[in-house]
């Protein structure tokens, strides 16, 4: 056996079809692609199109959502303010530190870990109730801001509409 004998296995190796090279080769005039329109021209697919058909991601119920205001108020666990070197917690220690984001605009302590140092927990930093339970018992304090809600003013009740004249002087009569 020489190197010029060698070949590969029968089916190994597609001859690709030459797509509109005359009536003859079978793939001419459309190169398969069949009529006029969208479908025949290049890059372009209607995507979940059925036919007419309700398209299924259009059948199917919606579920959920995005909220967009999710990463506004940042977790901070114990174990992190344990670690901190500051003795009042506020959002701009907790932001210079690296615990918590630049773009939060708010941060909230959860328990997780321990916490054997008073702190002072001041701002926008809340607490949950557990969390609160634990920064006192180690002799901290937590004072947060709640946000001032003006009232708003009620409205009048509706007044009697007063009556017509016409109907004042049939009455009377």
């Amino acid at each position: 056996m020489k190197l010029h004998e060698l070949a590969g296995r029968a089916g190994s190796r597609k001859v690709r079809k030459r797509l509109g090279r005359g009536i003859g080769s079978g793939k001419g005039k459309t190169g398969g692609r069949g009529g006029k329109g969208q479908t025949a021209r290049s890059g372009v697919r209607i995507k979940g199109f059925e036919g007419g058909q309700m398209p299924l991601h259009r059948r199917l119920p919606k579920r959920g959502f995005t909220s967009l205001t999710r990463d506004d108020v940042a977790e901070v666990r114990l174990s992190d303010l344990e670690k901190l070197a500051v003795a009042e917690v506020d959002l701009a220690a907790l932001r210079s530190a690296g615990i918590v984001p630049q773009s939060a605009l708010g941060a909230k302590i959860i328990v997780s870990g321990k916490l054997s140092r008073k702190l002072s927990v001041k701002g926008d930093v809340k607490a949950s109730k557990g969390a609160r339970a634990a920064i006192e018992s180690a002799g901290g304090t937590v004072e947060v801001l709640e946000p001032k809600v003006e009232a708003k003013p009620k409205k009048d009740k509706k007044k009697p509409k007063p009556e017509a004249k016409g109907a004042e002087e049939g009455q009377k009569a």
